[in-house]
């Protein structure tokens, strides 16, 4: 099957599975892991969960935080409502984690340095929180698993280089090993503690293998991924290596090269590429599948299914990719590394269907994977994550599945690290809200999107939406089909000056006019994009280019227009933030008539903020009033002012720019959307930067994902019903 068909199954799987199947997968809550602290510590610090697994009753989740040093537990008795249970101190580095019975097992590294590596096996009893136990491992661990009997336990003792040295390349020494040990009643015994050599084995330096992660299947076989080496090999429960076999290579397929920071383009080929697999889990006793994330030459940008011999029966190649890109998770900036970097992966039988739950590390999402049939999986959802999606937790018995989000932007101001859990309900699925599912533009290429801003709908209902200048080298304009759950782009309109992309834009507003759109263009001068507006055709061409006059260039900032709308026979711009001539906590709604040339302002009142700023987002017409949207830059549980208001259209009369002080306008709180922001279980996402109104009332906002720089990925897309 062919690279592109093979996209164009999973995207129409997809579809058909969010319109039909009355079971899907639904985020229900997330919980920011900075509130397992205890009182009167630094909760600035930063905080990190990374392999998460559950207690056998279902009730826990427990998860490695390697930056504080802990094992973090929370309690899901109500998965809807996740409380903290605290933390429990390691005196070192936690790698990894699995739970046998009432007792944690801690892989802890305790390294001096590369050169000299060391690492120990630390038992919980999770009841007291104690540590009751410790092993010394003799290397630095990673991945850790459990025998699904509770037999005994696998540890991969990477021993990982220094990426400093050498090129960062291995060999590094000492070389790394698998290390078994019992678990008895009494809980781990030490003396048992054995290891494997799998020195030797690879075809990338032998003599240094870097074992990544191990995961035990139900005859106690262990697998194991030696990521650098682009290995893999399967030990007995005795200890002996019964496979070994080079990871291999892919040879890509419509995959995107460049970091351009321009449209996503999947266009060209990688062949060859090695898979360096992270996450292996067994799907049977048979079959087991990798996330192949790369590392030090690789990274095939998907995952693989393979039999314990070490034959490939499935390889995703670009599908899974592809599918991230139609629901606006590619993150452009990693195009020229590793892509999406699938890295998390996780098995589980939910309605008694096997699945296989594959996470996008820099895409923000993870996909569910039918694998009844272990050589053609189908992808049944696409779930939206936290920022870079580590390890899931499966709780079979209870219909949940958690993910670790080990990403803290704390240091930026962003959203802390959470995880999040999903319920499988007989519901619609609710994600994605908005795809381009599957359209490819006229040269055959697959269209993706991000970072979408303003908004506006035509008369028969058509939503357009523009990028702002993550895409700033090739702005365009999306045409919407609202009509559909998800809502579909089924056009992209790509926006150009004298035939060429028309770069250094910042598009955050639109309105149409006629048979044109005028745009809305934030400006910002060190980087020589202006404060301007522009008039565009139907197929993208630019009109007409207007700059703002002089009386409004000499007081400008950076913050600009952040939407357009046309009332009458004039356009008016809301500005974001204060200029340099504003009161404090008003910003000026611009005005501007095309037929005269005429400019003019009245100013808004915003909101005072309690951390950050506020500004405005957008602004459109509709009936007798003139809706904006007021935002505060801050995100999840800092949030406070995400909200719609009205202005009375009458109000709207233009004051000169030069004539002494501009009158307020009179507004109207209409909606507060910090309950719509968090309806699906997520954080509450910062950039509500688009609403739309059709003619019959119904509204539609959005929210701007940030190309997927920093950010999850997810796009809220939604509509909060009729505002008349």
């Amino acid at each position: 099957m062919t690279a592109r068909l093979m996209c164009l199954t999973s995207v129409l799987a997809l579809a058909a599975g969010s319109a039909m199947a009355e079971m899907n997968f639904n985020r229900i809550a997330s919980f920011a892991t900075w509130h397992n602290m205890a009182e009167g510590e630094d909760t600035a610090r930063e905080t990190s969960p990374e392999i998460m697994v559950a207690t056998p009753d279902g009730m826990t989740l427990v998860y490695s935080d390697s930056p504080l040093g802990v094992i973090g537990l929370i309690d899901i008795t109500d998965p809807a409502a996740p409380k903290p249970l605290g933390n429990v101190d390691m005196q070192g580095e936690p790698t990894s984690v699995a739970v046998i019975g009432t007792r944690a097992y801690a892989a802890v590294n305790t390294s001096g340095s590369y050169a000299d590596p060391s690492g120990k096996l630390v038992t919980i009893d999770l009841a007291s929180k104690a540590v009751t136990a410790e092993c010394d491992l003799g290397g630095q661990p990673d991945s850790i698993a459990a025998a699904k009997d509770g037999s005994f336990i696998a540890i991969a003792i990477e021993n990982e280089r220094d990426e400093d040295l050498g090129d960062g390349r291995v060999g590094q020494m000492p070389a790394g090993w698998l290390s078994m040990l019992d678990v008895t009643d009494a809980g781990a015994d030490c003396a048992s503690l054995k290891t494997v050599d799998v020195t030797g084995l690879a075809e990338v330096a032998p003599e240094d293998p870097e074992p990544e992660y191990v995961d035990i299947n139900g005859l106690g076989e262990t697998v194991m991924t030696m990521q650098e080496n682009n290995h893999i090999v399967v030990v007995s429960k005795e200890g002996e290596v019964i496979a070994s076999f080079s990871a291999g290579a892919v040879d890509l397929a419509e995959v995107d090269l460049d970091d351009d920071r321009a449209s996503i383009l999947p266009v060209s080929e990688q062949p060859g590429r090695l898979r360096e697999p992270d996450t292996v889990k067994w799907l049977d006793d048979d079959h087991f599948a990798t996330a192949n994330e790369g590392d030090m030459d690789g990274g095939s940008r998907g995952w693989t299914i393979w039999n314990k011999d070490g034959s490939v029966v499935y390889e995703s190649n670009s599908s899974f990719e592809h599918a991230l890109v139609s629901i606006g998770h590619y993150p452009d900036k990693r195009s020229d590394a590793k892509g999406v970097e699938p890295e998390s992966l996780a098995h589980g039988t939910f309605g008694g269907v096997p699945m296989a739950f594959v996470g996008s590390e820099r895409g923000g999402a993870f996909g569910v994977y039918d694998v009844t049939d272990p050589a053609n999986p189908v992808l049944k959802q696409l779930l939206p994550s936290g920022i870079g999606p580590e390890s899931f937790a499966v709780i079979e018995s209870r219909g949940l599945i958690a993910s670790a989000n080990e990403t803290d932007l704390i240091e930026d101001g962003g959203v802390r690290a959470h995880a999040m859990i999903y319920q499988y309900q007989e519901a619609p699925a609710a994600y994605p809200m908005l795809t381009a599912d599957g359209l490819r533009d006229g040269n055959g290429v697959l269209v993706g999107w991000g970072a979408i801003s303003g908004q506006v709908a035509a008369e028969d209902g058509t939503l357009y939406a523009v990028t702002d200048s993550f895409y700033g080298k090739q702005p365009t304009i999306f045409q919407i089909d609202v009509s559909s759950s998800p809502a579909k782009i089924v056009k992209a309109i790509r926006v150009t000056r004298d035939g060429a992309p028309a770069a250094h834009m910042d598009m955050e507003g639109i309105t149409l006019d006629g048979d044109a759109f005028w745009v809305a263009n934030e400006g910002n001068a060190d980087k020589g994009i202006p404060h301007a507006i522009y008039k565009v055709g139907m197929d993208g061409a630019i009109i007409e280019e207007v700059l703002i006059p002089e009386a409004l260039a000499a007081n400008q900032t950076r913050f600009g227009f952040e939407g357009i709308a046309k009332i009458g026979g004039t356009l008016w711009m809301a500005t974001q933030r204060e200029w340099k001539d504003d009161p404090e906590n008003t910003v000026k709604l611009v005005a501007y008539t095309p037929a005269t040339g005429e400019w003019g302002a009245v100013r808004y009142g915003k909101a005072q903020p309690e951390t950050g700023w506020v500004g405005l987002s957008e602004i459109t017409l509709h009936g007798d009033y003139v809706y904006v949207v007021e935002r505060d830059n801050q995100i999840g549980e800092n949030a406070v002012t995400k909200k719609i208001y009205r202005i009375p259209a009458s109000a709207m009369v233009p004051a000169s720019l030069t004539g002494g002080d501009m009158p307020i306008v009179p507004k109207e709180e209409v909606r507060d959307l910090i309950p719509d922001l968090t309806a699906t279980g997520g954080f509450v996402l910062d950039k509500v930067e688009g609403l739309a109104i059709a003619a019959d009332g119904t509204a539609w906002v959005s929210t701007d994902n940030d190309g997927v720089d920093d950010h999850s990925g997810e796009t809220m897309f939604f509509s909060v019903g009729k505002l008349d």
